[in-house]
């Protein structure tokens, strides 16, 4: 689990068929082979280390997934390390399972932030709310605005400048994790209705 709050940013050194390598220092300092690192918001297990250096297995489903698989030599990464039960939650629950990826659809200057436009797929849409918790490579934001096919976030110039999105260009892919609640509440609902009858409008009426 981690917490959307960047600690590095990596360059990718080698991406192959099957595994992935990572230049970085700082989350090196305590990190051993089998610990979990978020690359741009994927949780990927460390399965190799050397100096200034990580590697880490990815499976096909991942890189369809996310945008790992269009990742080329020298493209620079979002790294995290998973929280500990002594590290300060800075940002929200990120789990590093990536819903799918959306597209930049436009970047507009907002005094000293970056106003961050993004089309994403209806299934991940659904499940975005105003204010709510987005992680976007890993960066834990706040949607500051919803369309019916798109979210904005505004970046501030700390955010932009330890980031990789304040390099992100126009059409860029970026991988999309939504707020884990949305998704449990969403199951609980379709539990809810199709096993007992209840309904959320039933439990309103009740005063619920």
């Amino acid at each position: 689990m981690f917490s959307g709050i960047v600690e590095e940013i990596g360059t990718l050194r080698e991406l192959g068929s099957s595994h992935l390598t990572i230049d970085s220092r700082t989350i090196l300092s305590d990190t051993r082979i089998s610990d979990s690192i978020s690359v741009s918001g994927v949780c990927l297990t460390v399965s190799d280390i050397g100096e200034n250096w990580f590697r880490a297995d990815v499976m096909p489903e991942t890189l369809r997934r996310s945008n790992l698989g269009r990742l080329s030599p020298g493209d620079r990464v979002n790294l995290e390390r998973a929280v500990t039960p002594t590290t300060r939650l800075g940002g929200h629950f990120v789990l590093g399972h990536v819903d799918g990826v959306g597209r930049i659809a436009a970047l507009v200057p907002e005094d000293r932030a970056i106003v961050v436009s993004i089309q994403a797929p209806v299934a991940v849409m659904r499940y975005i709310a105003l204010k709510g918790s987005i992680a976007i490579d890993g960066v834990s934001l706040t949607v500051a605005g919803l369309e019916q096919d798109s979210f904005s976030v505004s970046l501030v110039a700390y955010t932009s400048k330890q980031t990789t999105l304040g390099t992100a260009r126009l059409g860029q892919v970026v991988n999309l994790e939504v707020d884990v609640l949305a998704r449990y509440i969403e199951r609980l609902q379709q539990s809810v209705e199709g096993d007992t009858g209840v309904t959320w409008e039933l439990l309103r009426g009740l005063g619920y």
